[in-house]
């Protein structure tokens, strides 16, 4: 198998469904397998996939939701394609997007992994498929919206284009088009991570471990986001800060004093509450 490529869904049977459709639709130069992992989803969305695509998609059953990387990790130790793909379940893959990433990864054996231009639906940038890796210096300026003209502290590399091809630190979890022997090597998802960081996580780990990490500006999927002035979850705020302890405690604590580590995890903790608190006054979607 030359991809496999790996979505994960949760009561999401429109979406999902519109995701694979987005892939079959086209022909390819190579072979493809799809899995879908159903999280645990308490409706009848699995039951309506397997039923509308039958023998065109493999699925996996999760009996219970154990996050984002967890779910992942169930195909992936399935998936036998020269390359694999994570594709969130709320994307639309673009024509040639996937032959065109394939050719690329084909032509240049160090890379490990790749992403491409990921457009929101309201046809902006989604700013997370080309990034740093986030370290205490950009995180603050980032998190506390401080404007910086330096390319060493800007985590969203704005300075860069959106429609050319780079080296970059990291890509998001929405579309990671990663070569299998640069995942054998360095491992799956951390499932630490329930939700969010899991990508920065691997990336981190892929460029450690020799491989580059490619930003493809050429090519495209939609990515349907939801709006971030929407109320959220609790649980959601709380593993998006979660993430951050995680990361920080994996890759950055050892390399900084006590002092300073004190003064992440607390900020950590803080802005987590203040997010928390001021979601209460959110209307719902």
């Amino acid at each position: 198998m030359d991809l496999s490529v790996v979505i994960l869904n949760y009561q999401t049977f429109e979406l999902t469904k519109n995701t694979i459709n987005s892939i079959l639709d086209y022909n390819y130069p190579f072979s493809l397998e799809i899995f879908v992992v159903d999280n645990a989803s308490n409706d009848d969305s699995l039951a309506r996939l397997k039923d509308y695509f039958k023998d065109k998609v493999k699925f996996i059953a999760s009996k219970e939701n154990n996050g984002f990387a967890a779910g992942n990790n169930q195909a992936l130790r399935h998936a036998s394609g020269k390359y694999q793909l994570l594709l969130n379940s709320d994307t639309i893959v673009w024509e040639n997007t996937l032959e065109n990433i394939y050719n690329y990864m084909e032509k240049n054996s160090d890379v490990g992994a790749c992403g491409c231009r990921v457009i929101l639906e309201n046809g902006e940038l989604d700013k997370a498929c080309k990034r740093s890796f986030p370290n205490v210096k950009n995180s603050f300026f980032r998190l506390f919206h401080i404007p910086t003209n330096s390319k060493e502290d800007n985590y969203n590399l704005n300075n860069l284009p959106d429609d050319e091809i780079y080296e970059i630190d990291c890509l998001t979890g929405a579309f990671m088009f990663m070569r299998k022997e640069a995942l054998d090597e360095v491992g799956l998802l951390d499932e630490t991570f329930f939700m969010y960081g899991e990508d920065i996580d691997l990336c981190y780990r892929i460029k450690k471990s020799g491989w580059k990490i490619i930003y493809y500006g050429k090519s495209k999927i939609t990515h349907l986001k939801g709006a971030s002035s929407k109320k959220q979850k609790s649980k959601l705020i709380y593993e998006f800060y979660r993430a951050m302890y995680i990361y920080y405690n994996k890759h950055l604590a050892k390399e900084s004093s006590f002092i300073v580590n004190w003064i992440v995890y607390l900020g950590i903790a803080l802005l987590c509450i203040l997010k928390l608190f001021l979601n209460l006054f959110k209307k719902k979607s």
